[in-house]
């Protein structure tokens, strides 16, 4: 089979690779029909994530159907359509007893395309199958359904939750990538009184406002002057970092309002500044984390019943052999407009509506 395989810092290729086999009594083998690319993986080609090995195939999300399963497996079976969760859990450690799949200590955690071969690929190894993947229902198309594997649990529970969003809150999202969008997307489930969006790319702060945003900023035109402006001088009940770099990062502690929450989301690859001399008089709960996808069944049901904004989030589509054209396509984002880029084939063959810009 082919897969798209990393080979180092600013080298990858798609290429034959082999065909994964059932290792484990708990391992399923997916064929995958729908993938798509993550900012997090361009993390990986930056040399961002060093635990990432050479040769790796990269990738952490898909849809598919299954076609062999281990003697342990009991939740599904070949034929079964499902959702490949971005986290894998062994439901045993006592991470996994409490709903923290992504600090799993038995073998699963973020392991697609980061420890093992991941999901830009033809065929997948999935572990610990009973935990990791989604039977999907047939009202949520694959185009949809694969924004579930990470994005939107990832905008939602470590951006929404772990930043404790409530009603009448000034919410600030700080980078309107994908994950910033499904933030966006899933604050407003909690009512707050407004949602500000803060970008460099034009394009993006236009999607955001089509996500939810009542407000948008220019990253390089003094956003805190606008969320000065509407918060009377008191700064965000909650911020939220969704970019990975620390100029972002500085920006939310120095927006964010006494006794409130700034959530990290992004993937960072080089030290933040963390101005404890400001901060520690200020009561600020500072937050970070890997998902964990204990949500991914609420959202599952969210998407079948069509209130997630999913449809929108998808910019482009390409068959699952053009992998490198999406990179170049994803990773050039401010000049193509990219938000999420699906490869494979839809459940149905569905155009995808350009998000407003």
């Amino acid at each position: 089979m082919k897969g798209y395989v990393f080979h180092g810092p600013g080298q990858s290729a798609w290429e034959e690779v082999p065909d994964p086999a059932v290792k484990e009594p708990g391992d399923v083998i997916v064929r995958v029909d729908a993938v798509t690319i993550c900012g997090t993986d361009l993390h990986i080609l930056k040399g961002d994530v060093p635990e990432v090995r050479p040769g790796t195939v990269l990738g952490h999300e898909a849809v598919g159907e299954i076609v062999e399963i281990g003697g342990d497996v009991r939740t599904v079976r070949p034929g079964d359509r499902v959702l490949v969760s971005c986290i894998s859990a062994c439901g045993r450690c006592g991470y996994c007893r409490e709903g923290m799949y992504g600090q799993c200590r038995g073998g699963g955690g973020w392991i697609l395309g980061h420890r093992i071969d991941g999901t830009q690929a033809e065929y997948v190894r999935v572990p610990y199958a009973d935990l990791s993947v989604h039977p999907l229902p047939g009202a949520v198309d694959n185009q949809d359904a694969v924004l579930l594997a990470d994005i939107f649990p990832t905008g939602y529970e470590v951006g929404v939750l772990n930043g404790r969003v409530r009603p009448g809150d000034t919410v600030v999202v700080v980078g309107a990538g994908p994950v910033g969008l499904a933030a966006i997307a899933t604050a407003r489930l909690f009512a707050p009184e407004r949602v500000v969006a803060v970008d460099l790319a034009a394009s993006r702060l236009g999607a955001a406002k089509e996500f939810g945003a009542d407000a948008v900023a220019d990253a390089n035109e003094a956003p805190e002057q606008l969320i000065d402006d509407l918060t009377g001088g008191l700064g965000a009940d909650v911020v939220m970092e969704a970019v990975g770099v620390p100029e972002t990062f500085e920006l939310c502690a120095r927006v964010v309002r006494p006794g409130g929450h700034l959530a990290n989301i992004g993937v960072h690859g080089s030290p933040a500044m963390l101005h404890l001399e400001d901060l520690w008089i200020r009561n600020v709960t500072i937050t970070t984390g890997l998902v964990d996808t204990h949500s991914t069944p609420t959202l599952l049901r969210m998407a079948a019943a069509g209130r997630l904004p999913t449809r929108r989030m998808v910019s482009h589509t390409f068959p699952l052999d053009h992998m490198q054209e999406a990179y170049e396509i994803f990773g050039n984002a401010a000049e193509t407009g990219a938000l999420k880029i699906v490869l494979g084939v839809p459940q149905h063959e569905v155009v995808p509506v350009p998000p407003a810009v």
